[in-house]
């Protein structure tokens, strides 16, 4: 497998010689962590594709405004992120269902994903990681599973690393004893 440098990575992308072969180097390094990251907020395969699909779009198409003041994966994450809470927002108002409601349609369309292959342990785990608001479940997910630093989900979610922290440490309570409660 190829090395992969972020800093030669954004110079190629700044040079119109070489960004499309960058960009699918980007793509390739940063699609499956991502296709992960938004699966575990959607839940649905076919929604985590398409809104992967996404992501990449605007990356790309928005690629002459990378700054580079962040790096290029919290960029990156931030698109995701955002695509999704576009994506949510959007299933609740087809679904008829509170902004501040669980997301309890999701939990149903992953029981019909034939792509989910979970036991009931997995699927009670996803029921509790959805009970928790939606950013404390975005910062779970981070952390959680991609153990990102707090310092780079700061830069994402725009919110201080000691705000990030305790927030991770409300979700982690909140899932433990939803995990825990019937026990």
């Amino acid at each position: 497998m190829q090395q992969y440098n972020e800093e030669e990575i954004v110079l190629q992308l700044r040079n119109p010689d070489t960004q499309r072969n960058a960009f699918s180097k980007v793509v390739g390094h940063y699609g499956e962590k991502l296709y992960w990251h938004i699966r575990r907020l959607v839940l649905n395969h076919e929604d985590a594709n398409d809104l992967l699909q996404n992501t990449f779009l605007k990356a790309w198409t928005n690629i002459d405004y990378f700054r580079g003041e962040a790096r290029l994966s919290t960029w990156l994450y931030k698109i995701a992120f955002n695509e999704c809470i576009t994506f949510l927002n959007k299933q609740r108002m087809q679904n008829n269902v509170s902004i501040d409601s669980e997301d309890v349609f999701l939990l149903e369309r992953l029981k019909g994903d034939i792509y989910f292959d979970g036991d009931a342990v997995q699927l009670k785990l996803q029921e509790a990681i959805l009970s928790l608001p939606e950013k404390q479940r975005a910062v779970f997910t981070l952390r959680y599973y991609d153990e990102m630093k707090y310092e780079d989900m700061s830069e994402i979610f725009g919110t201080s690393v000691g705000a990030l922290k305790a927030s991770y440490h409300h979700a982690l309570k909140k899932v433990e004893e939803f995990l825990t409660k019937d026990i």
